[in-house]
């Protein structure tokens, strides 16, 4: 009966404290992820704490049991009277004593054969093979129905001896109700304990297999609940009650019925301890559910939560699983796309949903870069050399521009078209490209052993989403961006290999007194002559050296020199 918690109390806390210790969270990097990552000497000791512990609990549980069922049969059958306990009827005694000994160890032999199976499959380690997370999910069941086996073996010895000892119906029938309601409300503390003590192997069970649907309602441990801390003892007090009118049991021989005071005391603390127990196998899960939101929040998208539950909690184990899931796999195309986009360009694609937005005409510094003779690079290096170098090459040209608030637009083959001011405005866009264009030779110089040419323009142009309706990019189009690629072209057989405009210069602000001006130039496929300007600190390198500055006529001349080289190539 619900009685065995008074005698347990003492006990049930430490043993409790120790299943907890079998929660997959107190196991050492045990999780869905890491079915490898279990040594054979951890499986061994989990498998041993799961038995040890089950054993404890079936053992412990029916031991109590027994001996308040004892206490109880006999403060009923002497009419409650407290001064009378110590008269014990030794034939009783010994017939009582034996067969719930006798249950017992069925109950410990039961619960192991339901056990036994799946811990031999723990401990080989290998993958759970179809019907196993179910097999598992049915140890909590399985153990109950041991344990009821156990109690109905108990009473049918129990009956044998009192048929050899002679002893009246009545005595047999009170013992019989004693260990009905004993064997629920054991059959209530078996389930929960064979519950905790089986999450090892429902977490590894449900690894590849997790459960999508609720096999196992979390009803079930309600029920448990209401049997052990409502039922048992309002049906024993209801019990006793109808004995006493229809003869069976003798009145309470005192002014206090002591037998119902008991049961009443019994109810309340079996019902603290039931819903503790209950308690801590809902709040677990819910705590592991909470740690791993904690941590996404943390921006962690590797976390996953343990699945060893087949009831609602187990879906949603296994929902959170999907959805962080889902969530990482999102973030990586985020990454992708951004990778491929730009982030900018990504955060705006993103926030105008999946329609085509149109675009802005904002003032941009704009900035072109392009590898001299990559022909014969091509000609004359392995393609896994080229791709290396051009890999190199884009690096470099990504980590300047991103440290001056650019935005890679594109990548053409050997070259690249940054833009400073779309799509995120910028105060200074003018000057962050020709500082760019600055740092960017610097690196160039000293890390490549190759020739490039670098223009910087500035201007209004069209920045937005050009396409198709099914496919579409964000681009910037304008005279900056012919104008800059120009400037490039220029660059390639420059002493200094970095031109700007006039314009980008005269909207630079301070960033102006770092460029000097080397003429103008009527650049080709447009109609005005272009003031050109290079960095006053590579003119006064150059100067230092005893070499003539680059002039207007030297650009033109290496200008022409490219063009008559592509005039012969096409011949």
């Amino acid at each position: 009966m619900a009685g065995r918690d008074i005698a347990a109390g003492v006990q049930l806390p430490a043993l409790v404290e120790r299943m907890r210790r079998l929660h997959p969270q107190h196991l050492p990097g045990f999780d869905q992820r890491s079915w490898s990552g279990l040594s054979d000497k951890e499986r061994k000791r989990i498998a041993t704490g799961a038995i040890t512990l089950s054993g404890l609990a079936l053992v412990g549980s029916n031991a109590l049991i027994g001996l308040e069922t004892f206490l109880l049969v006999q403060l009923t059958l002497n009419g409650g009277q407290l001064r009378r306990m110590l008269d014990v009827d030794t034939p009783v005694l010994w017939a009582m004593a034996g067969a719930i000994v006798v249950g017992t160890v069925l109950n410990l032999v039961f619960g192991i054969i339901a056990l036994r199976p799946h811990l031999n499959w723990f401990l080989s380690g290998a993958s759970p093979e179809p019907g196993r997370r179910e097999a598992i999910g049915r140890i909590p069941s399985r153990q109950v129905w041991g344990t009821m086996a156990a109690w109905a073996i108990s009473l049918g010895l129990y009956l044998v001896f009192s048929l050899v000892l002679d002893r009246g119906n009545d005595e047999f029938l009170v013992v019989a109700g004693a260990f009905s309601l004993a064997a629920v409300s054991s059959g209530c503390l078996t389930y929960i304990f064979a519950e905790r003590a089986a999450r090892p192997l429902a977490v590894m069970a449900m690894r590849d297999q997790p459960t999508p649907t609720v096999r196992y309602s979390v009803r079930i441990r309600m029920l448990a609940v209401w049997l052990v801390s409502s039922a048992v003892p309002m049906v024993g007090l209801l019990a006793v009650n109808l004995g006493r009118h229809l003869s069976l049991l003798p009145p309470p021989g005192g002014s206090v019925d002591w037998v119902s005071v008991v049961i009443a005391v019994i109810g309340l603390a079996a019902g603290t301890r039931v819903v503790l127990l209950v308690g801590s196998a809902l709040v677990d899960p819910l705590d592991d559910l909470s740690k791993a939101m904690d941590a996404v929040n943390r921006g962690d998208l590797t976390t996953r939560v343990a699945v060893y539950d087949s009831s609602e909690l187990g879906v949603l184990q296994h929902g959170f699983n999907e959805m962080v899931g889902g969530l990482a796999e999102r973030e990586r195309m985020r990454e992708l796309f951004a990778r491929h986009v730009g982030s900018p360009v990504a955060e705006h694609a993103l926030a105008g949903g999946d329609e085509m937005s149109g675009g802005t005409a904002p003032s941009v510094g704009v900035l072109f870069v392009d590898i001299a003779g990559s022909t014969a690079l091509g000609a004359n290096l392995d393609p896994e050399a080229v791709a290396g170098l051009l890999n190199r090459f884009f690096t470099i040209v990504a980590e300047v521009i991103d440290e001056h608030d650019g935005l890679i637009n594109k990548f053409e083959g050997d070259a690249a078209l940054a833009v400073f001011g779309a799509p995120v405005a910028l105060d200074d866009a003018a000057a962050a490209a020709l500082r760019a264009s600055r740092d960017l030779a610097e690196r160039l110089r000293q890390e490549l052993p190759i020739k490039w040419g670098i223009g910087v323009s500035h201007g209004t142009v069209f920045a937005g989403e050009i396409g198709a309706q099914t496919r579409y990019e964000y681009t910037v189009i304008g005279d900056p961006v012919n104008e800059c690629a120009r400037l490039s072209e220029l660059a390639k057989d420059a002493k200094v290999p970095v031109v700007a405009s006039g314009v980008a210069v005269d909207a630079a602000g301070d960033e102006a007194v770092n460029w000097t001006r080397r003429g103008a130039l009527q650049l080709r496929g447009r109609p005005y002559e272009t003031e050109l300007f290079v960095p006053a600190a590579e003119v006064a390198g150059i100067e230092r050296q005893g070499t003539a500055t680059p002039t207007v006529g030297d650009l033109v001349r290496g200008l022409t020199r490219r063009r008559l080289g592509r005039t012969a190539r096409r011949r």
